[in-house]
């Protein structure tokens, strides 16, 4: 239970991050822009940050490492806070930002590394699908937290959740004095073909659900709705993955082959309809599509990746997958930016289309090999 707790309140910050930093923004600058920038700069220097850190922690005891982490962190956006409150300059704010996402992918590896030390191989797709199911929640509460926070102060809004961010060091169970030097097992490489191929699975989902995320205002402006029904499209989603973590939690097994291959294609299929824009309710069914295999997928490429990483690395690996995913948000952000959301939607669809067809051939016996 403790481990869930701070599973489930780790991310609070980068969920919250972009509708309390928008405040922060608009408070300072007059413009919301800004806030766009923080949360950039948080994720650039999380794709940065997640190897150097992960191997810096290799002689601490790991619950004590992910501690110090998220302390790090904590300092970080309490720092935005008081320079939110106290004027200062904006561009100290985006400083302050990228410290606080240095180190974001470090502390998912290890708290996914602490995880193996709580429970055993047979209930590890059960406790997965609960944290998955935990961490949508928190995607959907968070920013609803932060909105109604920063109506009585943007710098009030970041305070809060620095400090729900913060509880992982309080709660996350001890493992001892297991430290990365100490454990034992077969070496070697943490870029291996077939944990590339998974982490690509992991960057084109993080795209795709990125895609609608931030595409759903322009979505609700393309069928002549007002911005404000943008939630028509992201709470289906939202709800559909939380489903999807529970019915993991349920089933408590890992899938198949040929199931990852089938709901890789439901999430393509998802995607295309979300491209093709015929209607309102096809859209909505691409999404729901989409968030349903969402958690199964996330807990499938968390044990694969468990599996194939060496002992020894494993927080480095997972550390990797939260930046894949990280990765595939910049993408879809980037893409937005220069083109429109019907030619963004395509390129995703595009790329859920190429890995889905590599994982397909794969296991069917080509060279990449997934034991």
């Amino acid at each position: 239970m403790r481990w869930f707790i701070s599973s489930g309140t780790l991310n609070v910050p980068q969920a919250g991050g972009p509708i309390a930093f928008s405040l922060v923004a608009l408070s300072l600058t007059g413009q919301t822009s800004g806030g766009a920038a923080m949360m950039f700069a948080m994720t650039l220097a999380q794709v940065a940050g997640a190897i150097p850190f992960a191997r810096l922690g290799k002689r601490l005891p790991m619950a004590t490492y992910l501690r110090l982490l998220v302390v790090a962190r904590t300092v970080a956006l309490v720092s935005i806070a008081g320079l939110a409150s106290s004027q200062a300059s904006f561009t100290w704010l985006i400083v302050w930002a990228a410290v606080a996402g240095l180190v974001n992918g470090a502390a998912h590896g290890y708290l996914r590394a602490v995880l193996n030390h709580l429970a055993s191989a047979q209930r590890l797709p059960r406790a997965l699908g609960i944290a998955a199911t935990l961490n949508e929640l928190t995607f959907v509460l968070a920013p609803v937290a932060a909105s109604g926070l920063g109506t009585l102060s943007p710098a009030l809004a970041v305070l809060v959740l620095a400090l729900v961010g913060a509880v992982p060091a309080l709660m996350v169970p001890n493992t001892g004095a297991a430290a990365l030097q100490n454990v034992r097992g077969v070496g070697g490489s943490v870029l291996s073909p077939v944990i590339l191929l998974w982490l690509a699975c992991a960057a084109a989902g993080g795209a795709t659900v990125a895609s609608i995320e931030i595409g759903a205002v322009a979505l609700a402006l393309s069928f002549g709705y007002e911005p404000a029904l943008a939630i028509v499209f992201t709470v289906p989603l939202c709800l559909a993955s939380v489903a999807g973590g529970i019915w993991v939690s349920v089933r408590n097994r890992m899938a198949t082959q040929r199931a990852v291959v089938a709901k890789l294609f439901v999430m393509t299929l998802g995607s295309a309809l979300v491209a093709l824009e015929l209607s309102v309710a096809t859209t909505v069914v691409g999404t729901i599509l989409i968030g349903s295999v969402l958690a199964p997928l996330g807990t499938y490429y968390s044990l694969r990746l468990d599996a194939l990483a060496p002992p020894q690395r494993r927080p480095e690996v997972f550390a990797l997958q939260r930046t894949a995913q990280a990765t595939g948000v910049i993408l879809a952000s980037g893409v937005l930016t220069v083109v429109s959301l019907s030619v963004a939607a395509i390129v995703v669809t595009g790329l859920m289309i190429v890995v889905t067809l590599v994982v397909g051939i794969a296991s069917r016996g080509a060279p990449l090999p997934f034991r």
